[in-house]
Parts: C-alpha cells; sequence; structure tokens
C-alpha cells in the first residue's frame, strides 16, 4: 500500500520547505486566492494513471506481481462504452485460433503494425478472458459446457463463450456482457483492486510527471473539487489514460479524453508515432437525435443488419462483393459511408440508415443498452432504422513501446490507446478492448518488474521544478489567448478540417498554419487561477498533439488505412512501410522522425 505524509503548509525542512513556500508565494502572487497546497506525499511502487479498463488491468497486475500500487484517475474515460473485445477462442467456430487472429490485426492494420505487439496480442488475448471469467465477469455464454485443454496438461470444462463477428474478424471472436461490457468489466475490477490492497485515487487530474533527469518518478495531481495539489512518488509509471477522440470537433469520446496522455509521456522525452492514423468509427447515430454519439456495434452488420442509402440501395454490395457490411475493416466501411453521403446519397438528418429491422427479435434484444437508448429516445429499433454517419473515434498511434509496453524513458510505461504500434494503420473492430485488456496487464508486469532502483532522491527539488512548470503559466506579463473554451474549439474546428476522414495538402497545410498560430498564442497566455493554470496546461497539450497528427498527415504522401489522401489516393508501399515519428527537440518542439516497421 502506498503511505500518505500530510506536513500542511508550509512544509518542515525535511521535506524542503523553503523551496515549496516559495512557490506558493509565486501562485499567490498571481491572485490564487482560496487555493492551496496539500502539501501530501503519497510514496508507492507504482503508480497507475487512469480509471479504465487498461488502468484497472495494470494496477491488478502489477499488485500480484508482489508491488504496491496507487492507481489515480479524474474520470473513466471510453472504458464504459466498450462494447465487446476479440477472443481467438474458437467457441463460435472451430477452426480461430491465435495465429488466424495475428493475421487479421497485421492485415486489418495495412502491414504497419509492430508485429512484436500483435503476437502479445493474439497469444494473451485468451489468457485475459480467462482471468476475466476466473474473477466472475459474466460473459454471454451457451449453456452446455465446453472441454479445453490447459497448456499445462489435462483438461477442463467451462462455459461455452458466446462469440458475435466483427469487423475485419475472420471469424466470431467478440465477447461480450448483454448488459454492457465496460461497466461489467470495470465494476469487477474494481472490487478485486480494493480487495487486493491496491489504493484507489479517484477524481484527481494529472498535471504533470515527475522527473528526476531523464528518469519518471511520479506524478503531480490535482483535486479539482479541493484545489489540492499532491505528489505522488514512485518507481515506475503506468500511463493509461487513453487516446485523443476529443480533440475532433465530433466524436465519440468523453470530455476528457484529449489527449493529455500523449502529451504528458512527449514531454517525458518518449517517441510518439503513426499520429496521422485517426480511425474513424463508421456506423455513429446521428438521429434519433438522444442517441446522438452512440456507436452502433458492427456486430449487428455480422448479425444480418444493413445499410442503406438514401434511395434504399444496400449500397455495401457494390464496394464490398459478395459480403457487403461483413468481412471489411473499419476504417474502409468509414470511408464508403462518408462517400455515400458526400456524393449525395445520404438522408437530410444526416447519414445512411442502420436497418436493424431485418435482426432476430432475440438477436436484437441481445444487445440491451442499445435497445434501451434508442427506445428512450423515442425509436423501437424493431420497427424503425437510425442514420448514422463516420465520427472520429480512436488513435492508432500514440506512445512507441516494446512487448513489456516501456517507453525506453526509464521508469515511464504505457498501455491502452494512449501507446501506439498494435494496430499499424487501422484497428479491426473488437480490438480496441483486447489491447485494454491485454496490454493493461502487461504494463503492470512490466512496471512491477522494471521498478527503479531505491535510491536517495532530492524530492524537495524534483517536486519543485515540477512546481516551477506549473507556476511559469502564472507568472507571465504577456496578454492571454482569450478564452479558453474558445481556443480548444478552435483546436477542435481546425483538426476536423485538417485532418479528417478525407485529407488534402491544402487543407493540412491551412490547419498547421492555424494550429501554430493557437499554440503561439498559448505559449504566451497566463492564468489567474489555479484551476485555470491547469486548464491551460491541458488546452497547451491539446494543441501539441493536434500539430503532431497534422504533420505526420502531411509527410505521409500516400493513403493507407485510417489515413486517406484525396491528393495522394494510392498506398506506396515502397516509400511508406515505415513510421512518422516525434521526440522533443533541444528546443522541447516535436522534432520529426522515421522508424521502421518491426
Amino acid at each position: 500500500m502506498g503511505t500518505v505524509r500530510e506536513t500542511g503548509i508550509p512544509p518542515g525542512p525535511e521535506a524542503g520547505g523553503g523551496i515549496v513556500q516559495q512557490e506558493i508565494s509565486a501562485i499567490k502572487g498571481r491572485r490564487f486566492v482560496g487555493t492551496r497546497l496539500q502539501a501530501a506525499h503519497i510514496e508507492t511502487d507504482v503508480l497507475v494513471l487512469g480509471g479504465g479498463m487498461t488502468g484497472y488491468r495494470a494496477a491488478v497486475s502489477a499488485r500480484a506481481s508482489g508491488a504496491s500500487v496507487v492507481m489515480a484517475y479524474r474520470a473513466r474515460g471510453a472504458s464504459p462504452y466498450v462494447i465487446g473485445f476479440n477472443v481467438p477462442l474458437g467457441d463460435a467456430d472451430p477452426r480461430d485460433n491465435a495465429q488466424i487472429y495475428y493475421d487479421d490485426v497485421v492485415r486489418g492494420g495495412y502491414e504497419l503494425s509492430d508485429r512484436r505487439l500483435v503476437r502479445v496480442l493474439a497469444n494473451r488475448s485468451i489468457e485475459a478472458y480467462e482471468e476475466l471469467v476466473r474473477l466472475g465477469v459474466p460473459f454471454a455464454c451457451a449453456d452446455e459446457g465446453l472441454t479445453v485443454s490447459s497448456l499445462t496438461g489435462g483438461s477442463s470444462v467451462r462455459r461455452r463463450a458466446l462469440q458475435r463477428h466483427l469487423s475485419g474478424n475472420s471469424y466470431p471472436r467478440s465477447v461480450y456482457i448483454p448488459e454492457g461490457t465496460g461497466n461489467g468489466i470495470i465494476g469487477i475490477l474494481n472490487s478485486h483492486a480494493r480487495e487486493m490492497g491496491v489504493e484507489i485515487v479517484p477524481g484527481h487530474k494529472v498535471v504533470d510527471l515527475l522527473r528526476d533527469g531523464d528518469e519518471v518518478v511520479g506524478a503531480l495531481l490535482y483535486k479539482p473539487h479541493s484545489h489540492d495539489l499532491i505528489a505522488v512518488r514512485a518507481r515506475s509509471v503506468v500511463l493509461a489514460m487513453g487516446g485523443i477522440g476529443r480533440l475532433y470537433a465530433d466524436s465519440t469520446y468523453p470530455v476528457d479524453v484529449s489527449g493529455d496522455a500523449l502529451g504528458l509521456a512527449f514531454e517525458a522525452g518518449a517517441c510518439l508515432i503513426d499520429m496521422e492514423f485517426v480511425q474513424f468509427e463508421p456506423v455513429v447515430t446521428v438521429w434519433p437525435a438522444g442517441c446522438r454519439g452512440m456507436e452502433m456495434p458492427t456486430a449487428m452488420l455480422g448479425d444480418g443488419a444493413h445499410l442503406l442509402n438514401r434511395l434504399g440501395e444496400r449500397f455495401m454490395l457494390a464496394y464490398n462483393p459478395p459480403h457487403a457490411e461483413r468481412l471489411i475493416e473499419k476504417a474502409r466501411l468509414a470511408l464508403c459511408i462518408q462517400r455515400e453521403i458526400d456524393e449525395g446519397r445520404g438522408f437530410p438528418a444526416g447519414g445512411v440508415e442502420f436497418d436493424t429491422t431485418l435482426l432476430a427479435a432475440e438477436q436484437l434484444e441481445s444487445y440491451v443498452s442499445h435497445c434501451k437508448r434508442l427506445r428512450a429516445a423515442g425509436l423501437d429499433p424493431v420497427t424503425a432504422r437510425p442514420l448514422v454517419a463516420p465520427a472520429a473515434h480512436s488513435l492508432m498511434g500514440g506512445v512507441a513501446v516494446d512487448e513489456q509496453c516501456w517507453s525506453g524513458v526509464p521508469g515511464l510505461y504505457v498501455a491502452g490507446e494512449a501507446a501506439g504500434g498494435v494496430h499499424g494503420a487501422s484497428r479491426i473492430a473488437g480490438n480496441g478492448g483486447s489491447d485494454t485488456l491485454v496490454f493493461g496487464g502487461v504494463a503492470g508486469e512490466g512496471a512491477a518488474a522494471g521498478m527503479t532502483a531505491m535510491r536517495p532522491r532530492d524530492w524537495a527539488e524534483i517536486e519543485q521544478q515540477a512546481l516551477a512548470r506549473l507556476a511559469s503559466r502564472i507568472e507571465r506579463a504577456a496578454p492571454g489567448a482569450g478564452s479558453l473554451d474558445d481556443v480548444r474549439e478552435a483546436i477542435r474546428c481546425a483538426l476536423s478540417s485538417a485532418a479528417g476522414i478525407w485529407r488534402n495538402g491544402e487543407s493540412l497545410a491551412d490547419g498547421k498554419r492555424k494550429l501554430q498560430a493557437l499554440a503561439a498564442s498559448l505559449a504566451h497566455a497566463s492564468a489567474d487561477t489555479l484551476p485555470d493554470a491547469i486548464e491551460l496546461i491541458g488546452v497547451q497539450r491539446m494543441a501539441l498533439v493536434g500539430q503532431m497528427i497534422v504533420e505526420a498527415s502531411l509527410v505521409r504522401t500516400e493513403s493507407r488505412g485510417a489515413h486517406q489522401r484525396t491528393d495522394f489516393p494510392e498506398s506506396d508501399d515502397r516509400n511508406w512501410l515505415r513510421h512518422v515519428s516525434f521526440r522533443a527537440g533541444n528546443d522541447s518542439a516535436p522534432l520529426q522522425e522515421y522508424t521502421p516497421v518491426q
């Protein structure tokens, strides 16, 4: 368990009181009235940042490896919306196995996936599933039992999993909980983590990572309700704070997923890869209005639902014969739908029809939460069809990691959507959940095994440096950038226009100029309160990450997977079977590089 030491204000000399008091004075000098610095230090072996499925899997895994664990988060991110995840059990079709799953992921990633990571995903997904079953996660199962062989010899009987067929998968392999997979898994992992002794610290925003030279040794947290700042000292940190969905104006993701994890890792010295590959979820509800932004499951398409344009045509038969909506990777499906809309065959309210009326009643009602939400919005999916269109969803890229989820920065491990490499240029349906559950566990193991050595550190100096970076947002005399809400919206609009589902050199160059101007205005901005200073840091990171997305999209002069350029419509394997990557240069600005595919 972590230990908490309350020292009050000012802290005693053993905690570096003079340094911390100086920072408090600087903050108060900029009208930080009513704000206090809570000089509490939480000490632990492994600090997990993030409260979704990745974070919980990492926390449980690290604790099971013998490490003390603190898990801090602000919100659940996108995990509650996970519908299912891929596991090559072969229960639905005995021909399925880990090798076929591996092949599907590599093919679905348009040959840019890191094969090392794909092998880990394919080989350890069954292990992750079986661990969740042991914990009591109520996956949908058939009544009859199934005899399965153990890796250590012998056999056992378990219930046969019901598996759905999602786009991009050769066979049905998505396991699920009818009432809601993401929330169901989080609830059980939360209980298990607490039973194991994981110290959970909810309601905290990550302000900065604590650094000692090139090592990451903890994090500075902020609690909005009390305005406390808390330093967590750790021997390893797992960053599991999700992707970038809310960098876009229209997204499936909640507001707390806006690229913070990538900005934090980049500032700490990590390499970011594949930032140009932003996947647009193909079938996101645009009508009824009460369900706007809700993802319709591509599993329904596998079950027999159709997509229809305004002319009543099942248009996917023309794009993907003879399979139509089935056996097609998500990025390609999204492009087909968007083309129908762009060429005038969409409905006036937006989008195309998602025909759920074709499904058998039992199949349809197995999507409990979707049916419930549609009916609450006034649409009965038995007799009426919602309208859907693509919306910004997931980043394929992120922090470059190895098979243990190590970022290359001492002390920093990254997993889930904050990490890049496994999905390549696009992600097959169902692999978002698989990624979080497999690599969350891997990151926890890696962080516990790779903890930095116990040695004396000048913690007062380390924490003062983090406070100084925060105070620098307050002490500038230059005028600010205007309303942060306005700047945030301007970033989203610029990125959506420049690097949407279709891109070209002209729109990308224009977006680059706009984002550079916004970043420059933010560099001279100041704040009057601690909440405003922390919000300013978050918006600055949005601009930073947005610039890398646009720059990577601009230099990749081809179309591949989730990156589609109208001025370079073909794939170019000769020149572009490689990653566009970024590291911080001497001036902390992104330095672009090219790295080979592993």
